[in-house]
């Protein structure tokens, strides 16, 4: 079907009632395109693993409309939970809850808690409150690409995995660009499951203590496997310059490099024909661009994609997730 262009009320409302007859919505947020079925029916939810050849026991985050909604799917929510809701809702934050028995069971994979989120971006929360008003609790969405791979920040890149048959409600690029941080509620202390677009200092601040780690007990939860986030060419990771400047000179000794491209921070040039994209040196611009200079580089045909490794800092714990998820 035509893209729906998600300034038009029109637009929103027709999208809304796709999502309410069963059927799949792609919808923007400010992380990342989501691909949504409403989630309180199982069977609209299983259309979302069936188009993404997603395993069926690997959780979707439903998204909501404010935190009153997330009452609908979640049995409890700890007064810590409520606090983060309170500061960061809508953003970048899922929080992994109890899950209220008898809903939402496939979009949980099976599990007895469920990750909830409310969007900031104007285009899902228009589209989220209408379908609320249809009857849709929340909309379960991952994001919108074949599972492991590259996620979507454009539409155009949605219909570059799904084709023109999805419904698709363009909202121009996402600002955030990566996904959103998960963080589990249904233990003390929380624990970050997956860094995102929302900062570890940021959250501990508001816990007043630092995050837990993930044990061998934590739930299962979006984007978390070793592998993913990945381009069709094969990413490797770089410590620094000097040990990607080394690799381009060896290979470029024995041969061209046209099927390479250089993804970095510190070189302004590169030898025997390799395409070379520069990387931003803030971790927001980095994060807001990775996915889609991903899909670029790998458009281009080359068969691997060479990555200066950014900072081993907080500030870039996100983008380095991604990227070492991608090269695994």
């Amino acid at each position: 079907m035509p893209m729906l262009q998600g300034q038009e009320p029109s637009a929103v409302a027709q999208a809304a009632r796709v999502l309410a007859d069963g059927e799949l919505v792609a919808f923007p947020t400010e992380t990342v395109y989501g691909l949504g079925a409403r989630a309180d029916d199982d069977a609209a939810v299983a259309r979302i693993f069936g188009a993404k050849g997603r395993p069926a026991d690997h959780p979707l985050i439903v998204h909501v409309a404010d935190a009153g909604a997330a009452q609908a799917f979640c049995a409890d929510v700890p007064p810590l939970a409520k606090t983060l809701m309170a500061r960061f809702w809508p953003g970048p934050l899922t929080l992994i809850l109890p899950r209220r028995p008898g809903i939402a069971a496939a979009a949980a994979g099976g599990q007895d808690s469920i990750g909830l989120r409310c969007p900031a971006h104007p285009v899902a929360r228009a589209l989220l409150s209408a379908a609320h008003a249809l009857g849709v609790a929340g909309v379960a969405a991952p994001s919108a690409n074949r599972f492991g791979r590259v996620s979507p920040t454009r539409a155009e890149h949605v219909v570059q995995e799904f084709g023109a048959d999805l419904c698709v409600l363009n909202g121009g690029a996402c600002a955030v660009g990566i996904e959103s941080t998960i963080v589990d509620c249904t233990r003390l202390p929380p624990a970050l499951l997956r860094p995102g677009g929302l900062p570890r200092d940021l959250l501990e601040a508001a816990v007043g203590a630092p995050l837990a780690v993930p044990d061998a007990g934590r739930p299962r939860a979006s984007g978390t496997l070793a592998s993913h986030y990945a381009p069709r060419a094969r990413v490797r990771l770089f410590p620094d310059a000097a040990a990607l400047s080394a690799a381009l000179a060896s290979r470029a000794a024995d041969t061209l490099l046209h099927n390479v491209a250089v993804y970095s921070r510190s070189l302004s040039a590169v030898p025997g024909g390799a395409v070379l994209q520069a990387m931003p040196a803030t971790p927001d611009a980095a994060a807001h661009e990775l996915f889609a200079v991903l899909r670029a580089l790998d458009a281009t045909g080359v068969a691997e994609i060479w990555v200066e490794h950014p900072p081993a800092d907080a500030a870039w714990e996100a983008v380095n997730d991604r990227l070492r998820r991608a090269a695994a």
